[in-house]
Protein backbone atom coordinates (compact mmCIF):
# COMPACT_ATOMS: atom_id res chain seq x y z
CA UNK A 1 0.00 0.00 0.00
CA UNK A 2 1.36 3.41 -0.92
CA UNK A 3 2.02 5.99 1.79
CA UNK A 4 0.06 9.21 2.15
CA UNK A 5 3.04 11.19 0.80
CA UNK A 6 3.15 8.98 -2.32
CA UNK A 7 -0.57 9.47 -2.91
CA UNK A 8 -0.19 13.21 -2.37
CA UNK A 9 2.61 13.54 -4.91
CA UNK A 10 0.61 11.46 -7.38
CA UNK A 11 -2.38 13.78 -6.90
CA UNK A 12 -0.22 16.85 -7.65
CA UNK A 13 0.53 15.54 -11.12
CA UNK A 14 -2.89 14.20 -12.12
CA UNK A 15 -4.74 15.97 -14.91
CA UNK A 16 -8.04 15.84 -13.01
CA UNK A 17 -8.52 17.36 -9.57
CA UNK A 18 -8.06 14.80 -6.81
CA UNK A 19 -10.44 15.21 -3.80
CA UNK A 20 -7.49 14.35 -1.56
CA UNK A 21 -6.24 17.89 -2.17
CA UNK A 22 -9.44 19.72 -1.24
CA UNK A 23 -8.68 20.18 2.50
CA UNK A 24 -5.22 21.50 1.58
CA UNK A 25 -6.34 24.33 -0.70
CA UNK A 26 -6.61 26.97 2.07
CA UNK A 27 -3.08 26.12 3.21
CA UNK A 28 -1.81 26.53 -0.36
CA UNK A 29 -3.36 29.98 -0.53
CA UNK A 30 -1.63 30.85 2.75
CA UNK A 31 1.73 29.62 1.43
CA UNK A 32 1.30 31.67 -1.74
CA UNK A 33 0.46 34.78 0.31
CA UNK A 34 3.50 34.29 2.55
CA UNK A 35 5.81 33.80 -0.43
CA UNK A 36 4.55 36.95 -2.18
CA UNK A 37 4.81 38.94 1.06
CA UNK A 38 8.40 37.83 1.56
CA UNK A 39 9.31 38.67 -2.04
CA UNK A 40 7.75 42.12 -1.58
CA UNK A 41 9.77 42.74 1.60
CA UNK A 42 13.03 42.04 -0.21
CA UNK A 43 12.03 44.24 -3.13
CA UNK A 44 11.39 47.12 -0.70
CA UNK A 45 14.69 46.46 1.14
CA UNK A 46 12.80 45.61 4.32
CA UNK A 47 15.08 42.59 4.65
CA UNK A 48 18.86 42.76 4.41
CA UNK A 49 20.70 41.67 1.26
CA UNK A 50 24.35 40.81 0.75
CA UNK A 51 26.06 41.70 -2.51
CA UNK A 52 29.11 39.48 -3.15
CA UNK A 53 32.13 40.93 -4.97
CA UNK A 54 31.80 38.28 -7.72
CA UNK A 55 28.90 37.15 -9.91
CA UNK A 56 26.46 34.63 -8.40
CA UNK A 57 24.53 32.07 -10.43
CA UNK A 58 21.64 30.38 -8.66
CA UNK A 59 20.52 26.99 -9.98
CA UNK A 60 17.20 26.19 -8.37
CA UNK A 61 13.65 25.12 -8.93
CA UNK A 62 10.15 26.14 -7.95
CA UNK A 63 8.90 22.59 -7.50
CA UNK A 64 9.73 20.16 -4.72
CA UNK A 65 11.66 17.02 -5.55
CA UNK A 66 14.56 16.39 -7.86
CA UNK A 67 14.67 17.98 -11.29
CA UNK A 68 18.30 17.54 -12.39
CA UNK A 69 20.03 20.50 -10.75
CA UNK A 70 23.15 18.59 -9.69
CA UNK A 71 24.30 17.47 -13.16
CA UNK A 72 23.59 20.99 -14.44
CA UNK A 73 25.76 22.52 -11.69
CA UNK A 74 28.56 20.10 -12.62
CA UNK A 75 28.20 21.03 -16.29
CA UNK A 76 28.35 24.75 -15.44
CA UNK A 77 31.55 24.23 -13.46
CA UNK A 78 33.18 22.35 -16.34
CA UNK A 79 32.17 24.93 -18.96
CA UNK A 80 33.22 27.91 -16.83
CA UNK A 81 36.61 26.33 -16.19
CA UNK A 82 37.01 25.79 -19.93
CA UNK A 83 36.34 29.50 -20.43
CA UNK A 84 38.95 30.50 -17.84
CA UNK A 85 36.83 31.10 -14.72
CA UNK A 86 37.52 29.80 -11.21
CA UNK A 87 34.10 28.68 -9.93
CA UNK A 88 33.13 27.62 -6.43
CA UNK A 89 29.92 26.03 -5.18
CA UNK A 90 27.72 26.84 -2.20
CA UNK A 91 24.83 24.71 -1.01
CA UNK A 92 22.43 24.39 1.87
CA UNK A 93 23.74 20.91 2.65
CA UNK A 94 20.38 19.19 3.06
CA UNK A 95 20.58 16.60 5.85
CA UNK A 96 24.04 17.70 7.00
CA UNK A 97 24.93 16.95 10.61
CA UNK A 98 27.87 19.17 11.54
CA UNK A 99 28.77 21.03 14.72
CA UNK A 100 28.93 24.41 13.02
CA UNK A 101 28.37 26.15 9.69
CA UNK A 102 29.82 27.04 7.28
CA UNK A 103 31.43 23.67 6.53
CA UNK A 104 33.81 22.64 3.75
CA UNK A 105 32.88 19.57 1.69
CA UNK A 106 35.61 17.37 0.21
CA UNK A 107 35.32 14.51 -2.30
CA UNK A 108 35.97 12.00 0.50
CA UNK A 109 33.62 13.63 3.03
CA UNK A 110 30.97 11.50 4.72
CA UNK A 111 27.61 12.20 3.02
CA UNK A 112 25.83 11.31 6.27
CA UNK A 113 27.56 14.31 7.87
CA UNK A 114 27.76 16.80 5.01
CA UNK A 115 24.91 15.84 2.68
CA UNK A 116 24.78 13.57 -0.35
CA UNK A 117 24.53 16.19 -3.11
CA UNK A 118 27.38 18.44 -1.84
CA UNK A 119 29.72 15.43 -1.55
CA UNK A 120 28.67 14.30 -5.01
CA UNK A 121 29.43 17.76 -6.43
CA UNK A 122 32.80 17.92 -4.67
CA UNK A 123 33.73 14.57 -6.21
CA UNK A 124 32.37 15.36 -9.67
CA UNK A 125 33.88 18.83 -10.03
CA UNK A 126 36.94 19.08 -7.77
CA UNK A 127 36.15 22.73 -7.00
CA UNK A 128 35.62 24.21 -3.52
CA UNK A 129 32.22 23.37 -2.02
CA UNK A 130 30.89 25.10 1.10
CA UNK A 131 27.58 24.34 2.83
CA UNK A 132 25.54 26.60 5.07
CA UNK A 133 21.76 27.17 5.29
CA UNK A 134 22.73 30.87 5.45
CA UNK A 135 23.74 31.39 1.81
CA UNK A 136 25.52 34.74 2.32
CA UNK A 137 27.57 33.12 5.10
CA UNK A 138 28.55 30.27 2.77
CA UNK A 139 29.51 32.72 0.02
CA UNK A 140 31.62 34.85 2.37
CA UNK A 141 33.50 31.81 3.63
CA UNK A 142 34.07 30.53 0.10
CA UNK A 143 35.54 33.83 -1.06
CA UNK A 144 37.67 34.35 2.05
CA UNK A 145 39.34 30.96 1.63
CA UNK A 146 39.46 30.39 -2.13
CA UNK A 147 40.29 32.45 -5.21
CA UNK A 148 36.91 32.02 -6.88
CA UNK A 149 35.67 34.55 -9.39
CA UNK A 150 32.15 33.13 -9.80
CA UNK A 151 29.83 31.46 -7.29
CA UNK A 152 27.34 28.77 -8.26
CA UNK A 153 24.58 28.23 -5.71
CA UNK A 154 23.18 24.72 -5.83
CA UNK A 155 19.53 25.43 -5.09
CA UNK A 156 18.73 28.60 -3.14
CA UNK A 157 16.32 30.24 -5.57
CA UNK A 158 14.11 31.19 -2.64
CA UNK A 159 17.01 32.47 -0.48
CA UNK A 160 16.78 36.12 -1.50
CA UNK A 161 19.25 37.41 1.08
CA UNK A 162 22.06 36.54 -1.33
CA UNK A 163 22.09 38.89 -4.32
CA UNK A 164 22.23 36.90 -7.53
CA UNK A 165 23.09 37.92 -11.07
CA UNK A 166 21.76 34.95 -13.06
CA UNK A 167 18.81 32.82 -12.00
CA UNK A 168 18.30 29.39 -13.55
CA UNK A 169 15.26 27.23 -12.87
CA UNK A 170 15.36 23.52 -13.66
CA UNK A 171 12.06 21.73 -14.29
CA UNK A 172 11.28 18.09 -14.86
CA UNK A 173 10.02 18.10 -18.43
CA UNK A 174 7.67 15.18 -17.83
CA UNK A 175 6.15 16.56 -14.63
CA UNK A 176 6.50 20.29 -15.32
CA UNK A 177 4.45 22.35 -12.80
CA UNK A 178 1.95 19.63 -11.99
CA UNK A 179 -1.40 21.17 -11.08
CA UNK A 180 0.20 24.61 -10.73
CA UNK A 181 -0.67 25.02 -7.04
CA UNK A 182 1.62 25.90 -4.16
CA UNK A 183 2.37 23.47 -1.35
CA UNK A 184 0.75 21.45 0.11
CA UNK A 185 -2.06 21.13 -2.50
CA UNK A 186 0.51 21.23 -5.29
CA UNK A 187 4.25 20.85 -5.87
CA UNK A 188 5.19 24.55 -6.14
CA UNK A 189 7.49 26.33 -3.69
CA UNK A 190 6.55 29.64 -5.32
CA UNK A 191 3.68 30.67 -7.60
CA UNK A 192 4.11 29.74 -11.26
CA UNK A 193 4.46 33.38 -12.35
CA UNK A 194 7.90 33.38 -10.68
CA UNK A 195 9.19 31.85 -13.91
CA UNK A 196 8.65 35.15 -15.71
CA UNK A 197 11.38 36.80 -13.63
CA UNK A 198 14.19 34.24 -14.01
CA UNK A 199 16.95 34.42 -16.60
CA UNK A 200 16.94 30.81 -17.82
CA UNK A 201 14.47 27.96 -17.73
CA UNK A 202 15.99 24.52 -18.24
CA UNK A 203 13.71 21.58 -18.95
CA UNK A 204 15.11 18.17 -18.04
CA UNK A 205 13.74 16.44 -21.11
CA UNK A 206 11.16 17.75 -23.54
CA UNK A 207 8.54 19.84 -21.68
CA UNK A 208 4.96 18.62 -21.64
CA UNK A 209 3.54 22.14 -21.39
CA UNK A 210 3.95 25.57 -22.93
CA UNK A 211 6.68 27.62 -21.29
CA UNK A 212 5.50 31.16 -21.88
CA UNK A 213 7.53 34.28 -22.53
CA UNK A 214 10.88 33.03 -21.17
CA UNK A 215 12.86 30.85 -23.57
CA UNK A 216 13.22 27.22 -22.47
CA UNK A 217 16.46 25.28 -22.91
CA UNK A 218 16.10 21.51 -23.14
CA UNK A 219 18.66 19.58 -21.12
CA UNK A 220 19.38 15.95 -21.89
CA UNK A 221 21.03 13.70 -19.31
CA UNK A 222 23.19 11.37 -21.37
CA UNK A 223 24.17 8.05 -19.78
CA UNK A 224 27.91 7.72 -20.39
CA UNK A 225 29.26 4.77 -18.39
CA UNK A 226 28.76 2.37 -15.52
CA UNK A 227 31.05 2.74 -12.53
CA UNK A 228 31.64 -0.03 -10.01
CA UNK A 229 31.02 1.11 -6.45
CA UNK A 230 33.65 -1.15 -4.91
CA UNK A 231 36.57 -0.91 -7.35
CA UNK A 232 35.82 2.39 -9.09
CA UNK A 233 36.27 0.69 -12.46
CA UNK A 234 34.30 2.34 -15.26
CA UNK A 235 32.96 0.54 -18.30
CA UNK A 236 31.08 1.74 -21.33
CA UNK A 237 27.47 0.71 -21.67
CA UNK A 238 28.42 -1.47 -24.63
CA UNK A 239 30.74 -3.47 -22.35
CA UNK A 240 27.85 -4.65 -20.18
CA UNK A 241 27.53 -8.24 -21.36
CA UNK A 242 24.48 -9.59 -19.54
CA UNK A 243 21.37 -7.68 -20.57
CA UNK A 244 19.34 -10.90 -20.21
CA UNK A 245 19.82 -10.94 -16.43
CA UNK A 246 17.51 -8.63 -14.46
CA UNK A 247 19.14 -5.86 -12.46
CA UNK A 248 17.94 -4.26 -9.25
CA UNK A 249 17.52 -0.56 -10.05
CA UNK A 250 17.94 1.56 -6.92
CA UNK A 251 16.93 5.21 -6.78
CA UNK A 252 16.48 7.48 -3.77
CA UNK A 253 15.78 10.65 -5.75
CA UNK A 254 12.88 13.00 -6.34
CA UNK A 255 11.56 11.17 -9.41
CA UNK A 256 12.85 7.59 -9.38
CA UNK A 257 10.64 6.63 -12.30
CA UNK A 258 12.80 8.72 -14.62
CA UNK A 259 15.87 6.67 -13.64
CA UNK A 260 14.07 3.36 -14.08
CA UNK A 261 12.82 4.39 -17.52
CA UNK A 262 16.33 5.46 -18.48
CA UNK A 263 17.72 2.01 -17.63
CA UNK A 264 14.96 0.32 -19.62
CA UNK A 265 15.70 2.52 -22.62
CA UNK A 266 19.30 1.28 -22.45
CA UNK A 267 18.13 -2.35 -22.64
CA UNK A 268 18.21 -3.40 -19.00
CA UNK A 269 15.58 -5.66 -17.45
CA UNK A 270 14.69 -3.62 -14.37
CA UNK A 271 13.43 -4.57 -10.95
CA UNK A 272 12.47 -1.26 -9.38
CA UNK A 273 13.69 -0.42 -5.88
CA UNK A 274 12.57 3.12 -5.03
CA UNK A 275 13.61 4.85 -1.81
CA UNK A 276 12.77 8.31 -0.42
CA UNK A 277 14.83 11.24 -1.67
CA UNK A 278 18.07 11.65 0.34
CA UNK A 279 17.57 8.22 1.93
CA UNK A 280 20.28 7.23 4.43
CA UNK A 281 21.12 3.74 3.20
CA UNK A 282 22.37 0.82 5.26
CA UNK A 283 23.34 -2.68 4.18
CA UNK A 284 19.98 -4.08 5.35
CA UNK A 285 18.25 -2.01 2.65
CA UNK A 286 19.80 -4.34 0.08
CA UNK A 287 18.67 -7.67 1.50
CA UNK A 288 16.73 -8.15 -1.75
CA UNK A 289 19.85 -8.07 -3.93
CA UNK A 290 21.29 -11.54 -3.39
CA UNK A 291 23.93 -12.08 -6.04
CA UNK A 292 22.17 -10.13 -8.77
CA UNK A 293 23.59 -6.88 -10.17
CA UNK A 294 22.52 -3.56 -8.65
CA UNK A 295 22.53 -0.32 -10.64
CA UNK A 296 21.83 2.97 -8.87
CA UNK A 297 22.21 6.69 -9.40
CA UNK A 298 25.46 8.50 -8.65
CA UNK A 299 23.73 10.28 -5.77
CA UNK A 300 22.82 6.96 -4.18
CA UNK A 301 26.27 5.51 -4.81
CA UNK A 302 27.90 8.21 -2.68
CA UNK A 303 26.08 6.75 0.35
CA UNK A 304 26.50 3.04 -0.43
CA UNK A 305 30.20 2.60 -1.16
CA UNK A 306 31.23 1.60 2.34
CA UNK A 307 29.16 -1.62 2.18
CA UNK A 308 29.04 -2.17 -1.60
CA UNK A 309 29.36 -5.59 -3.22
CA UNK A 310 31.34 -6.43 -6.35
CA UNK A 311 28.19 -6.42 -8.53
CA UNK A 312 27.00 -2.93 -7.58
CA UNK A 313 27.30 -0.14 -10.14
CA UNK A 314 26.08 3.39 -10.68
CA UNK A 315 25.05 5.00 -13.95
CA UNK A 316 27.06 8.13 -14.71
CA UNK A 317 25.33 10.84 -16.75
CA UNK A 318 26.44 14.08 -18.37
CA UNK A 319 24.19 17.09 -18.92
CA UNK A 320 23.96 18.20 -22.54
CA UNK A 321 22.53 21.63 -23.39
CA UNK A 322 22.28 23.58 -26.65
CA UNK A 323 25.14 25.85 -27.70
CA UNK A 324 22.78 28.83 -27.55
CA UNK A 325 22.36 28.28 -23.81
CA UNK A 326 26.11 28.38 -23.19
CA UNK A 327 26.55 31.49 -25.28
CA UNK A 328 23.70 33.25 -23.47
CA UNK A 329 25.14 32.40 -20.06
CA UNK A 330 28.70 33.25 -21.10
CA UNK A 331 27.69 36.65 -22.46
CA UNK A 332 25.75 37.53 -19.33
CA UNK A 333 28.57 36.36 -17.10
CA UNK A 334 31.13 38.36 -19.07
CA UNK A 335 29.03 41.50 -18.69
CA UNK A 336 28.78 41.03 -14.95
CA UNK A 337 32.39 39.98 -14.45
CA UNK A 338 33.73 43.14 -16.08
CA UNK A 339 32.05 45.26 -13.38
CA UNK A 340 33.64 43.38 -10.43
CA UNK A 341 37.07 43.81 -8.91
CA UNK A 342 39.42 40.79 -8.79
CA UNK A 343 39.07 38.78 -5.58
CA UNK A 344 41.96 37.28 -3.63
CA UNK A 345 41.99 35.26 -0.43
CA UNK A 346 42.53 36.88 2.94
CA UNK A 347 45.13 34.43 4.10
Amino acid sequence: MSSFSDRLVSAWYQSDFNPLLAPLLPLSKLVEWQVRRRQHQYRLNQKSLWQPPVPVIVVGNITVGGTGKTPLVAALVSEFQRRGYRPGIISRGYGAKVDAFPAVVLPNSDPAELGDEPVMLAEMTGVPVVIDPDRPSAARYLLSNHECDVIISDDGLQHYALVRHIEMVVLDGARWLGNGRCLPAGPLREPADRLASVDCIISNGKPVAEVGAVACNIMTLLPTRLVNLKSGRAISLSEWNDFDTPVHAVAGIGNPGRFFDSLRSLGFMVRERAFPDHHAYCSDDFAFAGGQPVIMTAKDAIKCRRFAHDSWWYLAVDAKLPDSFWEQVSNRLSNFSSSFQPVSTNG
